[in-house]
């Protein structure tokens, strides 16, 4: 994990800091810089998201989807979590928690539109920071990059209904053309990009340019995220600074959700009896979000300084500290896991534990 992946939630503090600060500096450069929008996408923050997402992508070997079979029960689990459970949780969350708990201390008029946000940030699973949490727990890399592969692929079909179903059942309008446009832009076009990228290295030089290649990019990826950021608060400033308890209401409901699908997800894993190294990267799977895609389908749905963009922002913010959180969760929790993973199997194969 380099610097800036460690201390991500860092970074952002002050990039949040930097961008209110701005915003209030500078309000019409900012003002200028919003306007320059084609069908609702504003370009500036388009190519800084481009260039957050592309060298995510460009490390999937969508190959390692011949793997999926080894992994059946943990790849079961996962997707079930993924697309079953957590959009529909972080709805229901945003709905008790936005719409009703802490409505009154939150602007009316944006309301809505952070709960939209919070079912965007839920609706695409993680990629990039996956690789570092399975890392950490030992994970089987073959897993996580068969599972993470395979999300991929389902997102390109699946995240626009579900966002919509989901937005629809929040009685929030769907503009179904700009949707369509950010899965085209967000996901399909950046995902052929990254793939043609990870070809064309591996084609001149093999595994060591790849390499090379995502060592040029991946720093170019952090740095459009915290540029982006910046953009982002500087729009916001305003609200914020006039409500700052915004944040942590905010925070509430995305904390739930990752340590509800996150533990889900690992017992569901030690009931079928799957070994740990599996289990701990579909936990972290199955509880962390794709926010950089979750960034810009809400500054293309709802605009720059909506309370959408606003939400998938505060995901970033606690991102890497919760995770990590869940990382040390699953690797002290090993024992009780495997204990319980035995007995499963022996139970499912009608024998006895091996103690």
């Amino acid at each position: 994990m380099s610097i800036f992946e460690r201390y991500l939630t860092l970074w952002v503090g002050c990039c949040m800091a930097a961008g209110i600060a701005l915003g209030q500096l500078f309000p019409q450069p900012f003002a200028q810089l919003a306007a320059l929008e084609v069908a609702r996408v504003n370009i500036p923050v388009a190519g800084l998201i481009w260039l957050m997402i592309i060298p995510m992508l460009a490390k999937i070997d969508f190959a390692a989807l011949r793997e999926v079979g080894k992994y059946w029960r943990g790849i079961g689990v996962t997707l079930f979590v993924n697309w079953a459970v957590k959009p529909f949780s972080m709805a229901l969350l945003g709905w008790l928690f936005i719409g009703h708990i802490f409505r009154d201390y939150l602007p009316a008029d944006q309301v809505n539109s952070y709960i939209a946000g919070l079912i965007i940030l839920a609706a695409a699973p993680c990629t990039a920071m996956v690789f570092v949490w399975s890392n950490l727990t030992k994970g089987e890399p073959h897993f996580t990059l068969s599972q993470v592969a395979l999300n991929d692929a389902i997102m390109i079909v699946a995240f626009a209904p579900i966002v919509a179903l989901l937005l629809g059942l929040s009685a929030i309008t769907v503009p179904w053309e700009t949707l369509a446009l950010s899965v085209a832009l967000y996901i399909l076009a950046p995902v052929i990009i990254g793939q043609v990228l990870r070809r064309l290295a591996l084609r001149s030089g093999g595994e060591p340019a790849l390499s090379r290649l995502l060592a040029i990019l991946q720093p170019l990826s952090l740095m459009a995220l915290l540029a982006t950021l910046v953009l982002l608060f500087a729009f916001q400033g305003e609200q914020i600074i006039a409500q700052p308890l915004i944040i942590a209401l905010l925070a509430a409901p995305i904390l739930i959700q990752v340590y509800f699908n996150s533990g889900l997800a690992y017992l569901l894993n030690r009931w079928s009896g799957e070994a740990h190294c599996v289990a701990g990267p579909s936990a972290l799977i199955g509880a962390s979000n794709f926010f950089e895609l979750a960034v810009a389908a809400a500054i293309s749905l709802f605009g720059l300084n909506s309370g959408a963009a606003l939400a998938t922002i505060v995901g970033v913010l606690v991102e890497v500290p919760v995770m990590l959180s869940v990382v040390y969760i699953v690797n002290r929790s090993k024992t009780w896991y495997e204990r319980g993973s035995r007995k499963a199997t022996a139970q499912r194969l009608g024998g006895r534990p091996r103690r």
